[in-house]
């Protein structure tokens, strides 16, 4: 088990990095104003359970494997890239759902395991987690403490818990700000279309980055 001391300074360094916005805050904070609060920590939690993936692949040694492995790492970063288009695409494309107070609790329920379904695949899909564990736990891995692979498990958990903290906040941020904007101008639709679009350019510019990812970066964005 890695020492206190070791913790402490994960968990100073985990919110560095946190506090950041990156690609899954960008993707928490566009549900978020889209469609409210509860779809919003939807995604956070599958951001999280994408998250928890890779901390059981880098304990695996997968990461390690896929960061190695040309084939490997070209498939998930293009199969992600893709996914991240298709969706953006789709927002941009298609006509906005009605707004979450118009829309009926099986609706609602249904955009709620939707987001959650897609923040899983999206940080799965993301090689540049894959890469942010290898580069970010090492350091504070420490051989003389005991099993590397249950450091690594224990350090990937608290980066996890202290980024769902570090993202929820972001969502319940959004959500608010967007809620009181529609209260304020009562031009909720149209505060709507201007999120899908803004949500669906977001996505679009994650898919092409991702698909342009270089196989051997050292310091990825996870946040």
């Amino acid at each position: 088990m890695p020492s206190l001391a070791t913790l402490g300074l994960c968990a100073l360094a985990s919110l560095a990095l946190l506090v950041i916005p990156g690609p899954a805050v960008l993707f928490i904070v566009t549900r978020s104003v889209e469609h409210g609060r509860r779809v919003g920590l939807a995604s956070v939690v599958g951001v999280h359970l994408g998250t928890l993936v890779h901390v059981a692949a880098a304990a695996l040694g997968l990461s390690a494997l896929l960061v190695s492995s040309a084939a490997a790492f070209g498939v998930v970063k293009y199969v992600g890239a893709a996914y991240l288009l298709g969706l953006g695409l789709h927002r941009l494309l298609s006509r906005p759902a009605p707004a979450p107070a118009d829309v009926d609790p099986l609706a609602r329920a249904a955009s709620v395991r939707g987001a959650l379904a897609q923040g899983a695949v999206v940080n799965v899909l993301n090689p540049k987690v894959a890469l942010f564990f290898l580069a970010f736990l090492p350091p504070f891995v420490d051989p003389r403490r005991g099993p590397v692979a249950t450091q690594v498990v224990v350090l990937g958990l608290t980066y996890l818990l202290l980024g769902m903290c570090s993202d929820g906040a972001y969502a319940l941020a959004a959500a608010a700000v967007a809620e009181r904007l529609r209260r304020r101008t009562g031009a909720r639709d149209r505060l709507v279309r201007r999120g899908r679009r803004a949500s669906g350019v977001v996505y679009v510019a994650l898919g092409v980055l991702a698909a342009v990812v270089p196989r051997h970066a050292t310091r990825p964005a996870a946040g």
